[in-house]
């Protein structure tokens, strides 16, 4: 049997590795459970704050007005993921130190991870700040939009920039709690950024003045609000001591320059990959956006925010996933391993396939309700429901075993292999597409499609193999 774990059975001693803390003496399904559950439900919570933020951006105006607000709201939502970047990249590496330090029983250097994750946060968070204030001008003019859409979109932008010292704090400190094995902490945590961000974004949309009236700009400052209540809340609960057994301590917040490489040797390849992977949805969207005189660009958030029904609920999965794997490489089970990602990857691509199921048959439905009154909206967007219900057993596979590659530490394979494969279609093809066909909003989805059944056969042979299991954290 290979060291990925064959289907015939498994090492005897690989069988009794037991986890620590509260993952000690559950079955796999309880673990993947329990890791789930509060994840799953954070993601529920995103997906009703990004519903209640296209509401509103929906219902603010009326015709042409309304097209350009949700517009602009769309190419705000890419622009906007520049600061995911470094952010995410400070999450991955804190999550794969503290969960193999977790799974090896060594406190210290977990709670090593969770302080200097705290700084690197923050340090990521300031940087992707100025990085959005300085690019923003420029992309927006790059992907292309109607004159009133642009002044909307930049409008949103630089108020929105202000919330990344927060948000970038915050993701590496929940990475760290995950990856003890805590995923209750960050789920309270959103609890609060979500329910400040829809209240104040509501309160200062739609309210008498002065507190309201404040158009896309009060959309954004409920943002800022949120994503600080946030951190100040997941600071209050880990300075009394977390699930997960993480706590602030002197020792953890003195700068470690040790640790803080460990972190950033982890998480460069995953910046890498974002930066890519933003370079070339941010190409997309200009091809979308050039499709028509307006409203392509808003249609297709619309369904994306639709199709996260599905792919939420299939991250949080692969969060569960990406957290047992780090805490079975630490105590020394790559069988173990293997077998969390195959449970994961087995449950997520059944809920995300019944969810395709109900994308087919309610798409006209779905979009109708979110874009009301919106007739052009619901004709642009009903019909890439279909190509996103076909796609949901690739996708996620790709969620699964990509997250879970990245828990193991292998960001580097996961960059290389989705890099090159997204720029093939989702670059060459899709640009030679648009240059010489009358290509449709349908059509570019059809080209994402066989991007992720391609990179589903790609990263499961990657799987399979079991090189990732190998990387150095």
């Amino acid at each position: 049997m290979s060291e990925s774990g064959g289907s015939n059975g498994m090492d005897e001693r690989a069988c009794e590795v037991q986890l620590g803390g509260k993952l000690g003496g559950l079955s796999l399904p309880r673990q993947v459970f329990v890791l789930a559950i509060w994840p799953l439900l954070e993601q529920v919570l995103a997906f009703f704050v990004g519903l209640t933020d296209l509401l509103i951006s929906a219902r603010m105006a009326d015709g042409m007005e309304r097209v350009a607000i949700l517009d602009a709201m769309g190419v705000g939502g890419y622009v906007a993921w520049l600061m995911a970047i470094l952010q995410g990249a400070v999450a991955t590496g804190v999550m794969a130190l503290v969960s193999r330090a977790t799974g090896a029983r060594d406190d210290g250097l977990a709670n090593r991870g969770l302080g200097q994750g705290l700084w690197l946060g923050l340090a990521a968070g300031i940087g992707s700040m100025f990085l959005l204030l300085g690019a923003m001008r420029f992309l927006i003019g790059w992907i292309g939009m109607t004159p009133e859409a642009t002044v909307q979109a930049e409008a949103y932008l630089r108020v929105l920039s202000v919330s990344a010292p927060f948000s970038g704090a915050l993701f590496a400190v929940n990475a760290a709690l995950r990856g003890s094995g805590d995923t209750r902490t960050p789920f309270l945590a959103m609890i609060v950024v979500n329910v400040v961000n829809m209240a104040l974004s509501w309160t200062l949309v739609f309210a008498p003045g002065p507190v309201g009236g404040h158009g896309i700009d009060g959309i954004a400052w409920g943002s800022v609000g949120g994503w600080l209540a946030g951190l100040a809340v997941v600071v209050l609960i880990v300075g009394r001591g977390g699930e997960g057994g993480l706590h602030w301590t002197r020792e953890c917040l003195r700068p470690h320059g040790e640790t803080m490489r460990r972190v950033v040797r982890v998480g460069m390849p995953q910046a890498m990959e974002i930066a890519g992977m933003w370079s070339i949805h941010a190409y997309g969207a200009k091809v979308i956006s050039g499709l028509g005189s307006g409203g392509t660009l808003g249609a297709h958030i619309l369904a994306i925010r639709v199709e996260s029904l599905s792919f939420l609920p299939g991250f949080a999965i692969a969060t569960a996933s990406s957290a047992l794997v780090g805490q079975y490489l630490g105590a020394g089970s790559k069988e173990m391993a293997v077998k969390a990602v195959r449970f994961s990857w087995m449950f997520a691509a059944l809920l995300m396939t019944l969810a395709g199921v109900f994308f087919f048959f309610g798409r006209y439905q779905v979009i109708g309700w979110m874009a009301a009154g919106s007739e052009l909206h619901v004709e642009l967007a009903a019909p890439l429901l279909m190509v996103c219900a076909v796609t949901q057993p690739f996708f996620a596979t790709c969620i699964i075993m990509k997250t879970s590659m990245r828990g193991a530490g292998a960001t580097h394979l996961v960059m290389a292999w989705s890099f090159s494969t997204m720029l093939f279609f989702r670059v060459l093809v899709l640009g030679l597409l648009a240059r010489f066909t009358e290509l449709s909003l349908v059509g570019v989805w059809v080209v994402f499609a066989v991007d992720l059944l391609v990179q589903s056969v790609v990263f499961t042979r990657l799987h399979f193999a079991g090189k990732w299991l190998d990387a150095r954290v």
